[in-house]
């Protein structure tokens, strides 16, 4: 089981269903793919501007940037659950960028969400080897979804 608690903290694009609805599924995605589909899973959404993800790049990666997303992993085993963390998704960059790859504003959220999932559970693209590693498990997690574009 896997819940997942949103926190709209923007007003640059109203969430719907269908966005919370895209991003559940990629989560599952990941879910059932990376890890063990007994367990129960809890994981944070928050939808944030341009201004709230740069104070937290800031501040929690010395990266005084803008970004689109950003993973902060907890992994703590609680008696009943497993805390994997807090996504951070920029809702501007979303829609940016769904524009720019030609592709809907759901297909966006759900490989930013894909992305950011795998953080979570410990891979990086740090390295040339590590990149590859995590952009294949990208690849075919997006496969799973039927929504994988050669762009990404």
């Amino acid at each position: 089981m896997i819940n997942i608690y949103y926190d709209d903290r923007q007003s640059f694009l109203k969430i719907d269903k269908s966005f919370t609805d895209s991003i559940e599924k990629a989560i599952k995605a990941v879910v059932e793919m990376e890890l063990e589909n007994d367990s129960e899973y809890e994981i944070s959404v928050s939808f944030v501007d341009d201004k709230e993800i740069k104070e937290l790049n800031r501040d929690f990666r010395n990266n005084d940037n803008v970004t689109d997303v950003l993973s902060f992993p907890l992994d703590m085993r609680m008696d009943d659950y497993i805390m994997l963390g807090d996504i951070v998704i920029n809702t501007k960059r979303v829609t940016e960028q769904a524009k720019e790859f030609s592709h809907s504003i759901d297909r966006e959220f759900m490989y930013l969400t894909v992305h950011s999932m795998l953080h979570l559970l410990g891979y990086d693209h740090e390295s040339s080897e590590d990149k590859a590693f995590m952009r294949s498990l990208e690849k075919r997690i997006m496969n799973k979804l039927g929504v994988y574009k050669n762009e990404k």
